[in-house]
C-alpha cells in the first residue's frame, strides 16, 4: 500500500502530447484567461483586497493547480463562495490574519491529501452544501447592494454582519445614485442576454468592456463624474509583489485555526465538486487526493504574494472544456494570458466601474443560489430539510464557519437518528420458522423454543445510539428466563458502547442465575468482541455460530439445573 497518493495529471498527460492538443490547448488558455480577468477583479474586490491581488491569485494559483493537480482540465482560482469568509477574517485580523489562515488551510489540504481522505469530503451531506452555497450567494448580493445603488454613508463604516448591513442600507438609502444604478442594470442585462448571442465569449467581459467605455465616454465628454471606478477607490500596481513571510505566532494560529477549518473544507469541496462535474463532461476520471495537495500547495504559495484563499472555479473549468481545453496546459497558459494583462493592461482596469462590477457579482450569486435545487429540497424529509436551513440562515447571520460546523453536527445528529429507528430488537418465546428466515422457502420444520428460553434478535448495528435499547426491552418483559439467546446475525459492527452495554446485560443476567449465549456473531464482530475479551466473561461454549447450535447449547443448560 502507498503511503502517498499524488499523481499529477499533467506530466501523464505530456507523454502521447501533440501539435493539434497544444493548438486546443492554446486556444482554450486564452479564452479562459480572458474570462478569469473580470471575475478575479470583482472577486478581490469583494472580498476586501485591491483588484490586483484577485488576478495575483488566479495566476499563481491557477498556475499550481494546473501543473500539480489530479483533473486535466480543472481551473484554479478564486471564487465567490470565499468573498464571505475573507472579508470577515480581514474586517477581524486584518490581511495578516487572511495569510495565516490560508497558509494554515493550504497545510490542511495538502494533509487531506497525503493521508488519502479525498472521499471523504463527498460524504459532507448535500443539504449543508446547498445551505451554505445558498447562503453564500445571498451574502455576496447583500455586499454589492452600496455600489449598485451607489450608497453614500458620510463616512460612516458598514458592519461586517448581515444585519447591520441592510440597516445602514435603509438609513442611507434617500443618496441612491441613479446612474450607478443604470450601469449596473445594463451591466446585468447585457450578461443575462449574452448567452443567446455568444457561447465563446462570456457576458461578464461583453459588459465590462462595452459599459466602460459608455461610462467613460460620459465622464470625458458628458460631465459625468459621479459613477465610481475602481481608479476612484485603488491605485492599482502592475507588478508581481515579492514573496513576503508573515510574522507567526501561537495566539493568532489559535485564533484563526476555525477559519482555518472553514477554507480548507470549503476549498476541498469546491474543487472536488468542480473535477467531478468536469469528469462527467470529458468521461476522465479524477485523482481527488492528488487535486486536494496541489489546492493546499496553491494555498500555500499565493498567500505569500499577497493572493487570497483560491479552489477549483467550476464556471472556469467548464469555459476550458467547451472552448477545447484538453490537458493541463490549458490551465497553465490561462495563468500566463493573466501574468500578461497584469504586467501590460492593468491600468486599464481602473475605469471599470464599480457599479458594473456589482451587477457582475449579482449574476454570481444568482448562479450560486441554486435556487431551484433550494426549493426541492424543501420537499424532502424533515431532517434534511432542518439542516439545509439551519445552515442557510446561519451562513446568513452568522458566518459560514458556524455554519458548517453546526450544520455538520445536526447532520451527524439526526442520521444516528435514522440508524436508531433502522435498529430492531424484537423478541421470540415459542417458535422459529425458518421460512421467514429466508428470502425463498426451506420446507424445514418450525424451530421450537424450550420454556425457560428467550430469544431476542438485534437487527441493525450495535452502537452507542442504541446500546440502552436493549436494556429497555428486556425492563419491559420483566420477566427471568433460565437461558437468553441473542442473536447478532444481522449487526454489522459494534462499538465500545455497545460492548459495554453487552457486557453489564451479562454480568446483570449472571447474578440472576441468567445464562447469555450469542448466535451467528459475523466476523468484523466477533473479532472485535473477542479483542475485547468479552468472550471470557461469557464463556466459548456459549458462542455459538447459528440459532440452531444455540438451542441445542440452551437445551442441555436447561437440563443441567
Amino acid at each position: 500500500m502507498k503511503l502517498l497518493e499524488f499523481k499529477p495529471r499533467l506530466f501523464s498527460t505530456l507523454k502521447n502530447y501533440s501539435k493539434e492538443t497544444f493548438l486546443s490547448d492554446l486556444m482554450a488558455g486564452i479564452i479562459v484567461g480572458i474570462v478569469a480577468l473580470p471575475l478575479a477583479i470583482a472577486f478581490g474586490i469583494a472580498s476586501g483586497v485591491s483588484p490586483e491581488k484577485g488576478i495575483i491569485t488566479a495566476i499563481i494559483a491557477g498556475f499550481i493547480i494546473s501543473l500539480l493537480g489530479g483533473s486535466k482540465v480543472q481551473i484554479g482560482g478564486p471564487t465567490g463562495a470565499f468573498i464571505v469568509i475573507i472579508y470577515g477574517i480581514i474586517q477581524q485580523y486584518g490581511e495578516a490574519g487572511l495569510i495565516v489562515a490560508t497558509l494554515m488551510a493550504g497545510v490542511m489540504l495538502i494533509l487531506l491529501g497525503v493521508f488519502k481522505l479525498g472521499a471523504v469530503i463527498k460524504f459532507i451531506p448535500y443539504p449543508i452544501i446547498v445551505g451554505f452555497t445558498s447562503g453564500i450567494a445571498v451574502t455576496i448580493f447583500t455586499t454589492q447592494i452600496a455600489d449598485i445603488f451607489g450608497l453614500n454613508f458620510g463616512g460612516e463604516k458598514v458592519p461586517g454582519d448581515f444585519v447591520g448591513k441592510w440597516l445602514i442600507y435603509f438609513r442611507h438609502f434617500d443618496t441612491i445614485n441613479w446612474w450607478n444604478t443604470a450601469v449596473s442594470i445594463v451591466s446585468i442585462v447585457i450578461i443575462a442576454l449574452t448567452p443567446r448571442f455568444s457561447k465563446k465569449i462570456p457576458g461578464s467581459l461583453i459588459a465590462i468592456v462595452l459599459v466602460t467605455a459608455v461610462v467613460w465616454l460620459l465622464k470625458t465628454y458628458g460631465g459625468v463624474d459621479c459613477i465610481t471606478t475602481i481608479g476612484d477607490r485603488f491605485t492599482i500596481k502592475s507588478e508581481l509583489p515579492d514573496a513576503a513571510v508573515p510574522a507567526l505566532n501561537w495566539e493568532a494560529i489559535k485564533n484563526l485555526f476555525p477559519v482555518a477549518i472553514t477554507i480548507a473544507v470549503l476549498g476541498a469541496i469546491e474543487s472536488l465538486l468542480s473535477a467531478t462535474v468536469a469528469d462527467g463532461v470529458t468521461g476522465d476520471k479524477h485523482n481527488s487526493n492528488t487535486e486536494l495537495i496541489a489546492q493546499g500547495a496553491a494555498n500555500l504559495v499565493t498567500p505569500l504574494f499577497g493572493g487570497i484563499p483560491a479552489t477549483g472555479a467550476i464556471a472556469r473549468t467548464m469555459t476550458n472544456i467547451n472552448n477545447g481545453g484538453k490537458t493541463p496546459v490549458a490551465g497553465i497558459i490561462h495563468a500566463i494570458v493573466l501574468l500578461l494583462i497584469l504586467l501590460f493592461l492593468m491600468p486599464l482596469a481602473q475605469y471599470i466601474p464599480m457599479a458594473c462590477l456589482a451587477g457582475v457579482l449579482v449574476i454570481v450569486s444568482y448562479n450560486m443560489s441554486e435556487w431551484r435545487t433550494f426549493k426541492a429540497l424543501l420537499k424532502n424529509p424533515k431532517s434534511d430539510v432542518t439542516v439545509l436551513l439551519i445552515t442557510f440562515f446561519l451562513t446568513i447571520i452568522f458566518d459560514l464557519t458556524i455554519a458548517i460546523e453546526v450544520g455538520l453536527v445536526i447532520a451527524c445528529i439526526l442520521f444516528m437518528r435514522r440508524v436508531m429507528e433502522t435498529t430492531e430488537i424484537s423478541v421470540i418465546k415459542d417458535e422459529i420458522d425458518p421460512n421467514d428466515e429466508l428470502d425463498i422457502a426451506v420446507n424445514e420444520e418450525h424451530l421450537i423454543i424450550p420454556e425457560g428460553v428467550e430469544v431476542y434478535e438485534i437487527n441493525g448495528p450495535y452502537f452507542f445510539g442504541i446500546a440502552t435499547k436493549f436494556e429497555e426491552t428486556m425492563a419491559q418483559l420483566g420477566d427471568r428466563p433460565k437461558v437468553r439467546i441473542i442473536r447478532m446475525r444481522k449487526v454489522p459492527f459494534i462499538d465500545s458502547t455497545g460492548i459495554h452495554n453487552l457486557t453489564s446485560v451479562c454480568k446483570m443476567s449472571q447474578k440472576e442465575k441468567i445464562t447469555i449465549i450469542l448466535s451467528g456473531v459475523n466476523g468484523k464482530v466477533h473479532q472485535v468482541l473477542q479483542k475485547s475479551g468479552f468472550y471470557e466473561l461469557l464463556g466459548k461454549e456459549n458462542i455459538c455460530p447459528n440459532i440452531n447450535v444455540a438451542l441445542e447449547r440452551a437445551k442441555e443448560l436447561i437440563k443441567t439445573t
